[in-house]
């Protein structure tokens, strides 16, 4: 099973919809068992993949015809004082959406937890191996999730916070969603001095438990150092909307130096953490173009990109821009897996 995060600290990258119809396009093609985990307080995904109708059942009504478990509900024990998270683990099944994809919805109350696994934290330096049981959450998560998925998503808010440094510590990989603006390279070397800031820590940490009480991290099946250590596959861009002059769409070059500027950035902020076997070249996965209005129109079908149609309210060119993000998701997964293969 593999595990990635999908994770900017700049917001409105399209993160979201690239997370569910990647998803979505490899549970579809690849006959994969797909798992979309909605970290996000904003239950983005949840909402995209499900329907507002069903989320306000979910949230407001709590009437949904089965039961789920939410990820908040997850980490209730944590959120109780335990270090453990629920046997309870019950995701929205593939059957239910046009996306093809198991669920675990994400929750509104989801950020209440930030300030345990914040004090779990500070348990944690103190080589306390019930901070580090709680930090590890999404360790024991995956290990339970191990025998019935292929490939898990774990769709992430833009905080630089404990819920998604906790996220991460148990992920295998990470990939950056980013748009043609200063903010999102900005986002990146965020992300970099962040991840340097605990890394080190969390690393001496579990060493010092290990000297106070040997053996305590085997015991609770902690692995000894973090994967996403050298986790990093990959970036997308999301394209800007070019200018016309004279009936002529041309880039705008502050844009385009942007653009250009973006592998070197990658290389300086995040190269300590290239997948091995992995260089900047390879980490382009592609350009995700403007959609439009396809995005509220597969937000308001709850379908994927390339599952719009007729029904859906598909008219005119919006049939050729379907099939030309198809080809693209179909060039991103490519390079996806090739960077996953390395």
């Amino acid at each position: 099973m593999i595990s990635i995060a999908m994770f900017n600290n700049k917001g409105g990258v399209g993160k979201t919809t690239l997370t569910s119809n990647i998803a979505s396009f490899i549970a579809d093609n690849f006959q994969k068992r797909v798992l979309v985990i909605d970290c996000d307080p904003q239950c983005n995904s949840t909402q995209l993949i499900m329907g507002e109708e069903f989320s306000t059942k979910l949230y407001w009504s709590q009437d949904v015809e089965e039961k789920v478990t939410t990820i908040s509900q997850i980490l209730q024990p944590i959120e109780d004082g335990d270090s453990d998270i629920s046997k309870d683990i019950i995701p929205i099944k593939s059957s239910t959406n046009r996306f093809n994809v198991d669920l675990i919805p994400g929750s509104p109350k989801f950020s209440i937890i930030e300030d345990r696994l914040g004090a779990a934290w500070h348990e944690l330096k103190g080589g306390e191996i019930g901070g580090i049981r709680k930090t590890n959450w999404n360790t024991f998560l995956l290990n339970k999730l191990l025998p019935s998925y292929d490939i898990i998503f774990f769709d992430l808010g833009p905080s630089l916070g404990s819920i998604n440094r906790s996220v991460l510590i148990g992920c295998d990989y990470f990939l950056t969603p980013m748009g043609t603006d200063i903010f999102s390279i900005l986002g990146i070397r965020n992300i970099a001095e962040w991840l340097s800031s605990w890394l080190e820590l969390y690393d001496n940490s579990l060493a010092l438990c290990e000297t106070r009480t040997p053996g305590s991290l085997s015991r609770f099946n902690i692995p000894t150092s973090p994967k996403i250590k050298n986790g990093y596959i990959g970036y997308t861009i999301q394209q800007y909307i070019t200018k016309s002059y004279s009936g002529v769409r041309r880039p705008t070059k502050a844009y385009e130096e942007i653009i250009n500027s973006v592998p070197h950035e990658i290389q300086t902020s995040l190269g300590g953490y290239f997948k091995t076997g992995l260089d900047r070249e390879d980490l382009k996965l592609g350009d995700v173009p403007h959609l439009y209005s396809l995005i509220p129109l597969a937000q308001s079908n709850s379908s994927p990109i390339t599952k719009l149609k007729t029904t859906d309210g598909l008219v005119g060119t919006q049939f050729k821009q379907v099939k030309d993000y198809k080809d693209l998701l179909e060039n991103i997964v490519k390079h996806l897996f090739d960077n996953l293969s390395k």
